[in-house]
């Protein structure tokens, strides 16, 4: 006999009050949802550290999609999908256990020039939004996404990409991921995680040793 589903154990206004604390809507979901459901939703893992990565309008979507879905803990759905994945897991030929390649230090150094929240980093794949200017080592600009006037940025939009996924430089894609939300920091990169010793031809970027960026990072969504 299959257990009755959990009763909902907030109203809309009380899910929204801020007497509602995102901890007690993550405990609610991790007890009651499905495993499947909760690695959709990013939910799984201590609650603390859910609770730093989660916001409140997402935690209040995955409650009420758990209702509307029925895809709680135990439901047969839910089961035959760990069946099926741990029988994936079975079956699949084991590999071959490869050593880490180690290619030394980074090639770029990072200097914080303003700090960001220190909480959210993006992860590979995430998408960033970007304000930058490039120098050479003499200080001499070679590219920017900066307008001249406050009116004119507000009329801009910030360089946006997947980090981590070779879209930029690696100097960029390493460098971005160990910065937060906010952050402003001043990348100086080697030629090898750069535009190489030979620079791009016939573009803008010359031959560089260094590359250095003073790099914003407004968003990590």
């Amino acid at each position: 006999m299959m257990a009755a589903d959990p009763a909902r154990a907030w109203s809309d206004e009380q899910l929204k009050s801020e007497e509602l604390p995102k901890r007690d809507l993550i405990t609610f979901i991790q007890e009651n949802a499905a495993h499947s459901f909760l690695s959709e939703h990013k939910l799984l893992g201590n609650i603390k550290n859910v609770a730093k990565t989660a916001k409140k309008e997402q935690l209040i979507e995955a409650y009420n999609q758990l209702f509307e879905s029925k895809r709680f803990k135990g439901t047969d759905v839910d089961a035959v999908t760990e069946q099926v994945q741990a029988a994936k897991i079975n079956d699949a030929p084991k590999e071959t256990k490869m050593e880490p390649v180690d290619e030394g230090p980074p090639k770029f150094t990072k200097t914080i020039l303003k700090k960001g929240d220190k909480a959210n980093f993006p992860r590979k794949g995430d998408t960033v939004s970007c304000w930058y200017t490039g120098t050479l080592e003499d200080g001499t600009v070679f590219d920017s996404n900066i307008p001249a006037t406050a009116k004119k940025k507000k009329q801009s939009k910030p360089l946006s990409f997947k980090v981590g996924m070779g879209r930029v430089i690696r100097g960029w894609d390493e460098g971005l991921l160990r910065m937060s939300k906010g952050e402003t920091a001043r990348l100086e990169i080697e030629a090898e995680w750069a535009y190489g010793r030979k620079g791009l031809p016939d573009s803008k970027y010359p031959s560089l040793f260094r590359s250095v960026f003073d790099v914003v990072q407004i968003t990590d969504e």
